[in-house]
C-alpha cells in the first residue's frame, strides 16, 4: 500500500511576490477580503498555515474606497489610550477624511489570524491614500519575451 504524505514547503523555498492593488471605486469589505487572502497565501498552491506563505500587498488610492449604505455615518471606530475617560470614537466618514489608509488596515487586520503570524502578515501590507508609493523597486514588471 502506498503511503501518502503531506507536502510542507520550506521557508527558504517560498518566493513572496509583490502585488499592487488600486482601490479606486472598490468596496471596502470585498477589497479587504481579497487582500487578507493574498497576505495569508491561501490562493497559492504551497499554502501552509504555520508558515508565512503570503505575498506583499501595496494598496494605492485608499482614499477612493467605496462603502455602501449608511456606513459613513453609522460605523464607529474606537480608540483608547489606557487612561480613565480617554475612549475616543470616530465615524467612518471622519476616518476617511483624516486617515483613509487606516480604515483599510483595520478591515484587513480583523480578517487575519489574531496571533504572531497575523501581525507578521500585517507588516507585509502597505497602504497609501494617493497614487504614489515608494515600493517601485520591489515590484517586478512582467516581461514580454521580445527583449534581446
Amino acid at each position: 500500500m502506498k503511503r501518502i504524505s503531506t507536502y510542507f514547503p520550506k521557508q527558504d523555498k517560498l518566493n513572496p511576490q509583490w502585488r499592487v492593488i488600486d482601490a479606486t471605486g472598490q468596496t471596502l469589505g470585498r477589497l479587504a477580503r481579497n487582500i487578507s487572502i493574498a497576505l495569508q497565501g491561501k490562493d497559492r498552491p504551497d499554502f501552509s498555515p504555520h508558515l508565512l506563505t503570503g505575498d506583499y500587498v501595496v494598496v494605492v488610492n485608499a482614499a477612493k474606497l467605496k462603502v455602501t449604505g449608511r456606513k459613513p455615518l453609522q460605523k464607529i471606530y474606537y480608540r483608547h489610550s489606557g487612561y480613565v475617560g480617554n475612549m475616543r470614537s470616530f465615524t467612518l466618514r471622519n476616518m476617511m477624511e483624516n486617515h483613509p489608509e487606516r480604515v483599510l488596515q483595520l478591515a484587513v487586520k480583523g480578517m487575519l489570524p489574531a496571533n504572531h503570524r497575523g501581525r507578521e502578515m500585517m507588516g507585509r501590507l502597505k497602504v497609501y491614500a494617493g497614487e504614489q508609493h515608494p515600493h517601485q523597486g520591489q515590484i517586478k514588471t512582467p516581461s514580454t519575451g521580445n527583449e534581446g
